[in-house]
């Protein structure tokens, strides 16, 4: 039977979790709907008056700390008690050491129970969020599942989820598990961490799977190039889907300024470009390897050498691979074919392109690639 929302006198009468698992269970491989909103717990988070965060950023979950330690000093209250203790205080979403050093001055398997009973029942978004805050200050693997679950609405619990998975034993794979489920600022949050990780198995899932195509990986993209070692791995590529994913991050990088890191401040960018514009040259043609190499070379014939990392002669030399590829006639047919049937689509690149700008690039770089 499925779970049911039915907002009361007393507000909603679902937990957070019960509600992401019940959206989940629909689609077990997707993110959920909309990130899952509105939560349950909407309508009364509307009425009431939201505490703002203390003007002094040190103080941020301060007051959530007094109150976890009042309550852990009662050695049998139970962590029923704690359900609606946080409406009238700012609980920051983000990993806090007030809230940690609360964790850890009480004792670990008390706490462990707390965070567990407020993720699992909390039926306001308050309350779970300290509960998990209260399990990202603890190691144990068998907390793994309840952290994943409640991080599905990534929105608002991503990024406590992505710090409390990074902690575990096994973090890496559960994070990547979070990773295929949770888009926007979520998928930021949880990406981020995997970055952090480290190790082959994190690497191989980032260098191919990282970037969704959503405008917010501009905040990670850099990340990702950088973490993962992408100069190495696509120097000796050997599948498509490096390929692919290699053209769709120098195309957010070359785009992503004011956001995350770009080409001017990736050292190993010479390298990728070049190593990418000779992968590409051996690809099938497709619309979306042809946008990421079409703005990639707009960004090289648009720029300044220094700006994307270059000397002018490397940026002359890749930019007419890259042209050459993107002029040969089946990829032209290809893009040609795509767009025809998307006339807003294929405006819209053509403005981000300033294709007048790409064509007088061609003229001056000329099209045969330099060997």
């Amino acid at each position: 039977m499925s779970a049911a929302i039915e907002p009361g006198p007393l507000g909603p009468q679902i937990s957070l979790f019960d509600y992401a698992m019940h959206l989940h269970r629909q689609d077990p491989d997707s993110p959920l709907p909309r990130d899952g909103e509105p939560y349950p717990d909407d309508e009364l988070h509307r009425q009431q008056a939201q505490p703002h965060p203390p003007e002094d950023q040190r103080l941020k979950g301060a007051d959530v700390a007094r109150i976890l330690d009042s309550h852990f000093a009662k050695p049998e209250a139970p962590p029923s008690t704690l359900a609606d203790a946080f409406h009238d205080v700012y609980v920051p979403i983000h990993h806090n050491v007030h809230i940690a050093a609360a964790a850890l001055r009480a004792d670990r398997h008390r706490v462990q129970r707390t965070g567990q009973w407020l993720v699992r029942h909390s039926t306001d978004r308050c309350a779970a969020t300290v509960g998990l805050a209260l399990l990202a200050a603890d190691w144990a693997e068998e907390d793994i599942p309840l952290i994943q679950t409640i991080g599905l609405l990534s929105n608002s619990f991503g990024p406590l989820a992505a710090h409390a998975l990074r902690r575990r034993r096994g973090g890496s794979e559960a994070l990547q598990w979070l990773a295929e489920r949770v888009t926007g600022w979520g998928r930021v949050y949880v990406i981020e961490e995997l970055c952090r990780t480290g190790g082959r198995t994190a690497r191989t899932w980032l260098l191919r799977h990282a970037c969704d195509g959503d405008y917010l990986n501009g905040y990670f993209a850099g990340k990702v190039a950088t973490s993962a070692h992408l100069h190495e791995a696509i120097t000796r590529a050997d599948d498509d889907d490096l390929v692919d994913h290699t053209g769709r991050l120098l195309a957010i990088m070359a785009d992503c300024s004011g956001m995350g890191m770009t080409l001017e401040h990736y050292p190993p960018a010479p390298t990728v470009l070049q190593a990418h514009a000779n992968h590409l040259r051996g690809q099938t043609p497709t619309l979306s390897r042809y946008i990421n190499a079409a703005v990639i070379a707009d960004h090289l014939a648009q720029k300044p050498p220094e700006q994307v990392g270059c000397t002018l002669e490397h940026r002359d030399r890749v930019l007419r691979h890259y042209l050459a590829v993107l002029n040969r006639e089946d990829w032209s047919e290809t893009a040609r074919a795509e767009l025809a049937s998307d006339s807003w689509f294929a405006s819209n690149l053509a403005a981000r392109l300033h294709l007048q700008a790409f064509t007088n690039a061609e003229t001056d770089a000329g099209t045969e690639p330099a060997e």
